[in-house]
């Protein structure tokens, strides 16, 4: 145990996130203890990932909130909750966070069953999935789809990511946005796993 609370950049990452040094997961004690150079590489994509130029710090902590709901992480999720509060994040905003979670769940298992068919009836039948939370979202219509975006890249379907790219970039979002939320997505989801 002592390994952990004096390595160096376990103790950045843990100030990094402000959480204490000692509640990290048993796993990632074992890079800590093992002093294992992975460990270097997280704290340097998630640090970087945090801080991208094209989202704000709030949208960052959102966006970094939703991959621990969607990943199911407690330990992530009261991580990054109070950092999105601390960036001015309402609690309506935070719900509506978990609302997207949610609704991206569900369209993406249809969506992707629909995508893996290919067959007429499911392609033609109504989802008859209800959506209202999409049409004029508190977080804006063009965070909303982009975290819907990194939410469905995180979750595998392709029907989904390519329809809230075209809806984004017709909202007159930047490809260098779209990349950064998706990478920021994807670095926070190797986080859960370890963290």
């Amino acid at each position: 145990m002592s390994t952990i609370l004096e390595n160096e950049t376990l103790l950045g990452l843990a100030d990094m996130l402000k959480v204490a040094p000692n509640s990290f997961s048993a796993e990632l004690n074992t890079v800590v203890e093992t002093n294992h150079r992975y460990l270097k590489d997280l704290k340097i994509n998630l640090s970087n990932g945090l801080a991208y130029t094209n989202l704000t710090k709030k949208e960052s902590y959102l966006l970094a909130l939703a991959v621990a709901v969607n990943d199911k992480s407690e330990r992530l999720k009261n991580t990054f909750l109070p950092l999105a509060k601390a960036e001015g994040a309402t609690e309506e905003e935070i719900a509506e966070t978990y609302a997207c979670v949610s609704l991206l769940n569900a369209n993406n298992v249809f969506y992707r069953f629909r995508h893996f068919t290919k067959k007429e009836y499911y392609e033609t039948t109504p989802a008859g999935i209800k959506m209202s939370v999409m049409m004029n979202p508190l977080l804006g219509k063009e965070f909303f789809e982009l975290m819907s975006l990194a939410v469905s890249a995180l979750n595998g379907c392709e029907l989904c990511v390519n329809s809230h790219e075209a809806s984004l970039l017709g909202l007159g979002c930047t490809q260098a946005r779209v990349y950064d939320a998706v990478r920021l997505a994807a670095i926070v989801r190797s986080f859960t796993v370890i963290s």
